[in-house]
Order: structure tokens, then C-alpha cells, then sequence
């Protein structure tokens, strides 16, 4: 489906899940779309089938708890960090509920987790202000950065390159085969609001790259340049949380969650809100992410919601 301004405009709940005692903490969906995995507070792990829009499994990680759970490329595991016990990362097979490998290391709580969209590599940022690469198959960390702040960082969609950013004014550009050797490039980033970064993501094109922030306001940059493309505002964060934001599956449009229980969204091409749409979420959403193969868009808070737009072009 073509996403425009008005298929943007019509998007509505049409299916709601009520599995979960405490608020949803992380969302992620299949690199082919068709299925969605959660973790929340209440030390649960659900995964639904993005076709049928059922729940399809669920475990518990009751003694470590649970959050930023992302697929490994075999939908049957998964990797998340931990909220009781230690700040070590778990790679989980969700078939049979057991433990594959752990990854010590980080002191402190893991703020960024994100898994490479090309390969078993993947990037942790901590609260003890350090980046560390890892890889499924190794249970020692494979590459080390120490930062001056909280980290946020992300892989672009190839999975070749990674981006780092540090104290919510710089972006750094590293190359994933020689890591080691610093930044290949390092972009400065207007920041006047003094909002702190609460995270990075590359749009799925790989020509953007969106910065959220504990304030009210998305900035775009390019992801080549460095050049501001947009900042964009319009929601509500009165409460200086962390608001989560996404891309749409063609990179045309950002969703961003409200302290309102709205959803805001943008055109990236004229950076101006084309839609305001109640979510029905109470009192706000915690998580929003795009599905990254069709028109669908998932909210969550203590419930979880699916949107479809209720109008095609």
C-alpha cells in the first residue's frame, strides 16, 4: 500500500491485546513483518502473528526480567537485557524457554540494544558509558567504547556501518570492519532545546537518521551530510520521558507517541504534521514501532494495539 496523507490520517486500532499486568517495555517486529515479539515489565515475553493477528506464544524471564527484546535472525530467539538480577544480555530460545548464551560486561543498565540487520553482530549502549559490539556465536565482547554520556546508537539497514551518538550533540559514523580505528566521520548536531538523546534510528532507505529525545521535539539528519533535514514537532511531552518514534515501512512518514495518549504524525518531505490520532492508550504509549514490510503500525502501554488505515489510495 502506497502511504500518504490521508491513509495516514485513517489509521485506527483494529485489533487490541490486554495480555500484559504492567506496561509494555519494547516491541520489535521480523525483519519479514510477519511476526511482532513484546517484553514488559511484568517479566513477560508475548509474540503474535502479524497476519492473523493473534497471540502466538508466550514465556516468562521471571528471574532476570526483561526489556529491549529484539528477534536474532531465527525468529525462534531472541536477545534482551536484564531488569533484576545483573545488567548481563541473555540470548533466549523462544521454542523451548532456555537460556542459549549470556553476554556479561556492562556495569550499569543497558539503554540501547539493537541487532544487526546482516549478520549474528550486534550493538550494546550502558548507563556505565560504554558501547560494546558483540556476536551470538561468542560469549566475550568483540569491540569496547567508552563515551563520555548515556550512549544511544544504532546500525544502518545494510548492517556495514554503525552509528553512535554522544553527549546529545554529536553523531559518530563507524565502520564495522575497523572499528577499532575511531569514527570515519563525525557529524556536530544542533541541540538549543538542551533535550537529552534517548535514541537513534536509521530510516529504512538509510538516508536519515532520527534522533528522539526526553523533550518535544524529532530531529532529522542526513545520514551522509550530517545536514539538519527536520525538526519536528507537535506532540507533547510535559513530562520529560523518554518518547519513542518510527519510520514508516517506505520512510515517507514518523509516528511519535504524546504525553497527551495521542499519536503525531509527520510527512519527512515538508517536516509539517499530518495527523493527530487518539490512541485510546492510558495514560500515554510507551512504545510505537512501524511494521517494516506492510502498512501496519503497533502502540503499546499496559495494552497493546495494531493499526490499519481504514482508507487506501
Amino acid at each position: 500500500m502506497k502511504a500518504s496523507d490521508r491513509t495516514v490520517a485513517s489509521m485506527r486500532p483494529a485489533k487490541s491485546f490486554s495480555d500484559n499486568q504492567a506496561p509494555i517495555n519494547s516491541l520489535d517486529f521480523s525483519a519479514d513483518g510477519l511476526q511482532m515479539i513484546s517484553s514488559s515489565d511484568d517479566d513477560s515475553i508475548i509474540m503474535y502473528d502479524c497476519v492473523s493477528g493473534q497471540k502466538s506464544r508466550s514465556v516468562n524471564s521471571k528471574k532476570y526480567g526483561v526489556d529491549l527484546i529484539q528477534f536474532a535472525h531465527n525468529t525462534s530467539n531472541a536477545i534482551h537485557c536484564s531488569t533484576k538480577v545483573d545488567d548481563v544480555i541473555r540470548y533466549l530460545s523462544l521454542h523451548d524457554n532456555k537460556y542459549i548464551r549470556y553476554f556479561p560486561g556492562h556495569q550499569k543498565k543497558v539503554v540501547t540494544l539493537c541487532m544487526s540487520p546482516l549478520d549474528d553482530m550486534f550493538l550494546s549502549g550502558s548507563l556505565d558509558k560504554t558501547i560494546r559490539l558483540w556476536d551470538l556465536r561468542i560469549q566475550s565482547c568483540q569491540g569496547l567504547m567508552h563515551v563520555p554520556s548515556r550512549p544511544v546508537a544504532a546500525f544502518d539497514p545494510e548492517g556495514l556501518i554503525f552509528a553512535a551518538g554522544i553527549n546529545s550533540d554529536t553523531i559518530k559514523l563507524y565502520d564495522l570492519r575497523s572499528f577499532d580505528k575511531g569514527p570515519f566521520t563525525t557529524f556536530k548536531v544542533e541541540n538549543e532545546a538542551k533535550e537529552d538523546w534517548t535514541g537513534l534510528k536509521f530510516s529504512p532507505d538509510g538516508k536519515m537518521i532520527m534522533i528522539t529525545t526526553n523533550g518535544s521535539s524529532v530531529t532529522l539528519i542526513d545520514s551522509f551530510k550530517g545536514t539538519l533535514i527536520h525538526v519536528l514537532r507537535g506532540h507533547e511531552n510535559s513530562k520529560g520521558i523518554e518518547l519513542d518514534a518510527t519510520f514508516c515501512a517506505d520512510a515517507q512518514y514518523v509516528f511519535s507517541g504524546s504525553t497527551d495518549s495521542s499519536i503525531v504524525s509527520w510527512s519527512v518531505t515538508t517536516g509539517q504534521r499530518v495527523a493527530k490520532l487518539a490512541s485510546g492508550h492510558s495514560p500515554l504509549i510507551h512504545k510505537i514501532l512501524f511494521n517494516p514490510r506492510f502498512f501496519m503500525l503497533a502502540t503499546a502501554c499496559t495494552t497493546l494495539n495494531l493499526w490499519l488505515p481504514t482508507e487506501e489510495e
